[in-house]
């Protein structure tokens, strides 16, 4: 069974940090770029930070650039969002995703949900001010 289970959510104050995980079974996380995904209450969803297959090149919107930051350590089979300086901005469902392609047109081209087959169930990440 191909699944993708995030861990580490929870509550934090604002200016706090909270590590993030996602777990694959079924598929080696390493073939797949893997794309952290968050929806705030009332908002879209919308594709934060994703680590390419590639090359292990790293992207971030600015919203969370020199605050987040995104690994992936293929033996373990894990991907991670490392948080910090977290603001009530922050506040959403997180999601991990992976994919191998097709990337579908526009930019930024990692950021499409509809690119994505495998995804987590969602942690919540609360931020206090």
């Amino acid at each position: 069974q191909l699944q993708l289970v995030e861990s580490g959510g929870g509550l934090a104050q604002a200016g706090g940090s909270l590590r993030l995980s996602c777990a694959a079974s079924g598929f080696s996380l390493g073939d797949y770029a893997v794309t952290w995904f968050r929806q705030a209450p009332g908002k879209e969803r919308e594709a934060i930070s994703c680590i390419s297959n590639r090359d292990g090149s790293t992207y971030y919107v600015d919203s969370v650039k020199d605050r987040f930051t995104i690994s992936k350590d293929n033996a373990k089979n894990m991907g991670y969002l490392q948080m910090n300086n977290l603001k009530p901005t922050d506040t959403a469902v997180y999601y991990c995703a992976a994919s191998k392609g097709p990337w579908s047109y526009g930019h930024p081209w990692w950021s499409h949900a509809t690119d994505y087959p495998y995804w987590g169930q969602g942690t919540q990440v609360t931020v206090s001010s």
